[in-house]
């Protein structure tokens, strides 16, 4: 995958654990989980948006585009 997720990144920089992310934006902890893994196939603008408050950033910061990347 080609889409490199740094919400394990974003998480330790904010000093937040998984479970206080989900109890914040709403998604459950299995949910972000598949997320933070690099496994979802989509993720909902609003999830998104929801994290980034939360976390104080921007969706640049969690997702990145790595060409260099091969599945």
């Amino acid at each position: 995958m080609s889409i490199v997720i740094n919400l394990d990144v974003m998480l330790a920089k904010r000093k937040m654990s998984l479970t206080e992310l989900s109890e914040k934006v709403g998604v459950t902890i299995a949910n972000l989980s598949i997320l933070k893994k690099g496994k979802a196939k989509a993720v909902r603008f609003s999830t998104l948006e929801a994290i980034c408050e939360a976390l104080d950033c921007q969706p640049g910061d969690i997702l990145e585009y790595d060409n260099a990347t091969q599945d």
